[in-house]
Formats: C-alpha cells, sequence, structure tokens
C-alpha cells in the first residue's frame, strides 16, 4: 500500500482533522465496534462510577456517546465542514446528567481523556498496518486530541448548565421556604420538613430573623453569609432567617457579613414561631434609621427590649407626655432639655447623683441643683413608684423628638417620624 503523507502547509488549524487524509476514514471504519467495545471496558475498568453492570439502560448510552463520537470522527475526516452538533448534543446531555447525579467534572474529563487515549492507541496500531508515514500519525493524535475538546467543550457546557439550573431551583426553594416560616399563620411543621428537605436545610431548634436596609453610602453588595441562613435580599424588604442565632461565634460572623447593612436581629424563637422574630426585628429597624437604636452594628432586639416595647404605640406615650411633663412648659428651651435628660437619668440610675454625673458628664453638684428644681417642679409625684416607669417612658420618647418641637413652649405631641 502507497504511504499516505500531508503536507504541513495543507493541515487547517482551525480543524485538525482535515489533515488527515480523507482515504483513512474507509481504513478506520471497519474497526470502530471492536474500538468502541475496548474504549468501554477501559472506561468501566479504570472509572469504577461508570461500572453498573445492573444498569442495561446506562449502558446502551454509554455505548451509543462512544460509538456516536467515532463516527462523528471519521465522518469529518472525509468532510471537515460536516456537521457534528448531534455528536455535541449527546455529548452536553452526558454532562447534564453528571452534574444532576452529583459526580464532579473531573471524572467526566478523566474519562474522556481516557478514552481518546485508548481511541489513539488503537487507530495508532491499525495506521502502522497500512504505513503510515510518522507525519500523518502525527496528524492522527492532533485530531483526536482536537476532537477531544470539542466533546469535552461540549460536556462541560452541559454540565455547568445543570449546575446553575440546580443552583437556581435550590435557591428557589430556599426563598420559599423562607417565605414559609415567616407566614401568619404559621405552616405546620411537617410542611417545613418537607420544604427544608427539598432546600438541602436542616431545620434547627431556634432562629432568629433578621431585616436589612442597605446603607446609602455604599454601593450594593450582597452579603457573604454561611451556607445554612436563608436569605433573600433581592425582596421588598429583605430578610434573613439565621439558624441558632446563639450559637458560639454566630454574632460575630453576622456582625462582619452585614456590615454594609442597617440590620435588625429579631429575638431568638423556636422555628416554629420565626414570624414572631420577625415582627420585633421590623419593629427595631425604623428606629435605627431615625437614630434611636445605634445602627453601626447588628442590633440585637433582646437588648433593647425598654425602647422597643416604649416605641411600640409612640402616639399614645407622646399623648401622655403632654400631661406627664406638663410642669416643664415655663422652663426655658434650653434649661428644660437639660432637665428632662437629668431626670431620665435619675430614673434610671435610681436617684445616684454619681452615677447620674458620670452618665451625663457633669459634677455631682450639677446633679444635684437639678434635681431639686425637678423636686420644686413635679412635687412628691417626682418618686412615686407608680409613676416613675411612666415618667421614664415619656421622657424617652420626647428625647427623640426634633429639636424644635422640644424647644417649643408647651410640651408638643410630637409627629411620630
Amino acid at each position: 500500500m502507497r504511504e499516505v503523507t500531508l503536507s504541513i502547509e495543507e493541515r487547517s488549524p482551525l480543524k485538525p482533522w482535515a489533515g488527515v487524509p480523507g482515504e483513512l476514514s474507509d481504513l478506520f471504519r471497519p474497526h470502530l465496534g471492536e474500538l468502541a467495545q475496548e474504549m468501554i471496558e477501559e472506561i468501566l475498568a479504570g472509572i469504577p462510577e461508570y461500572d453498573r453492570p445492573q444498569d442495561e439502560e446506562y449502558a446502551r448510552l454509554v455505548r451509543l456517546a462512544v460509538e456516536g463520537a467515532l463516527r462523528q470522527f471519521v465522518d469529518l475526516i472525509v468532510d471537515p465542514d460536516a456537521s457534528w452538533e448531534p455528536v455535541a448534543a449527546v455529548y452536553r446531555e452526558i454532562g447534564h446528567a453528571e452534574a444532576r447525579e452529583g459526580r464532579s467534572l473531573d471524572v467526566l474529563q478523566g474519562t474522556l481523556r481516557l478514552g481518546a487515549r485508548v481511541a489513539w492507541r488503537r487507530l495508532a496500531a491499525e495506521s502502522e498496518k497500512m504505513n503510515v508515514s510518522r507525519r500523518t500519525l502525527a496528524s492522527i493524535a492532533e485530531a483526536i486530541f482536537a476532537f477531544l475538546d470539542e466533546i469535552a467543550r461540549a460536556a462541560t457546557e452541559g454540565y455547568t448548565k445543570a449546575r446553575e439550573q440546580e443552583a437556581g431551583e435550590l435557591e428557589h426553594r430556599r426563598r420559599r421556604l423562607l417565605d414559609m416560616l415567616v407566614a401568619e399563620p404559621a405552616a405546620s411543621q411537617q410542611a417545613i420538613a418537607d420544604l427544608a428537605r427539598l432546600a438541602q436545610w436542616r431545620v434547627p431548634r431556634t432562629v432568629a430573623a433578621v431585616v436589612l436596609y442597605e446603607r446609602g453610602q455604599q454601593p450594593f453588595s450582597h452579603p457573604s453569609l454561611p451556607p445554612d441562613v436563608l436569605a433573600d435580599v433581592n425582596r421588598r424588604e429583605p430578610c434573613l432567617i439565621v439558624p441558632d442565632p446563639d450559637g458560639p461565634g454566630r454574632g460575630r460572623v453576622l456582625d462582619s457579613a452585614l456590615r454594609n447593612w442597617v440590620a435588625a436581629m429579631g429575638p431568638t424563637v423556636r422555628t416554629e414561631d420565626a414570624a414572631k422574630s420577625l415582627r420585633w426585628a421590623r419593629e427595631a429597624l425604623p428606629l435605627a434609621r431615625r437614630g434611636i437604636l445605634p445602627s453601626d452594628r447588628l442590633i440585637r432586639c433582646a437588648e433593647h427590649m425598654p425602647t422597643l416595647v416604649v416605641f411600640k404605640d409612640e402616639e399614645l406615650v407622646r399623648a401622655v407626655a403632654e400631661q406627664r411633663l406638663a410642669p416643664l412648659r415655663n422652663v426655658r428651651p434650653r434649661h428644660r432639655e437639660r432637665l428632662a435628660r437629668t431626670l431620665l437619668a435619675c430614673l434610671q440610675s435610681g436617684f445616684n447623683a454619681t452615677e447620674v454625673a458620670t452618665r451625663l458628664h457633669v459634677h455631682p453638684q450639677t446633679v444635684r441643683y437639678r434635681l431639686h428644681q425637678l423636686e420644686e417642679l413635679f412635687g412628691d409625684r417626682l418618686y412615686d413608684p407608680e409613676t416613675r416607669l411612666e415618667m421614664e417612658m415619656v421622657l424617652t420618647v420626647w428625647l427623640t423628638a426634633p429639636a424644635e418641637d422640644r424647644s417649643a413652649e408647651v410640651i408638643p405631641i410630637s409627629r411620630a417620624g
């Protein structure tokens, strides 16, 4: 048989199989069945994940993929411009199936490389029998491994698409689970458990809800949260469900992840009571945005219970303030605020002048002087146990009113803000 050769100039850098003499296809084609069987046997022996002797349908699909690839390769030798979309589609589906079955892309790519080595070994042996030149052998090798790259690319596309679909489905299920957890009335524990399983979320004993408001000065950044935290920051009211919120290190991780957000976390509750935690988080966030609660870090409602309770019905408290703080009406506005802050600090400190002075950064004697003025204004009511809590509540709310309201000649029923 004559020696088959091809000059370097005649080889296509974009389609290496164009560099293989077309007449070789007729010589290779009769051996494709044996080659397919050899490739399958080596793949099953070398890649345990694919050895499924009891699954006849799977074995049929493996053979279909191998034989299809071999036929496509030989067809491209004859016609380098032939469409090989049917084979590409098969390998995209293979990649898709591998992802769905939870195998890594490395396993799939390793299998393709093994198959290419077997094909090269067998075709090289047949070529030597046909007196093929070394240059043409090199062309065959280049074509085989270029072909491998193409089917590997198709498989990777299918694999990646499946992974993206799975991630999207999982994210959708986790958003549905979050909605179910904060719904009122609460969903049944069985419904939560069923959806949690699909969302790959372990149902914890306790949770806390977090509501978020993005800080205006920062560009949007999705918080980098632990994987067990359910999150939906794209909804109208961004929120999270945090499992085991009192666990070791959990608070530190959340503080770091939410540094670009004003965030309020409701109290720790049983999982089925997540909606209650969310309600209190919703109460805290507006107070943080108004500056009443500190917003430089995650706000924990459990640490601000008195303030949250007082502001729960702010309008009522302000109405009561107009009556209870009436003795301050005739005091000059600037001195009125000093007396009000001193009175609040006294109520919170049990009228300990030294402690009040430390809080207000004034001399204890100044506190005593102001307290004497307050006694003249309020009389015995100042120390009445039944009115002290009420006075503390109305002062807490009144002192958050706008400065122009606090400086008015009368104690206003201020706008709730």
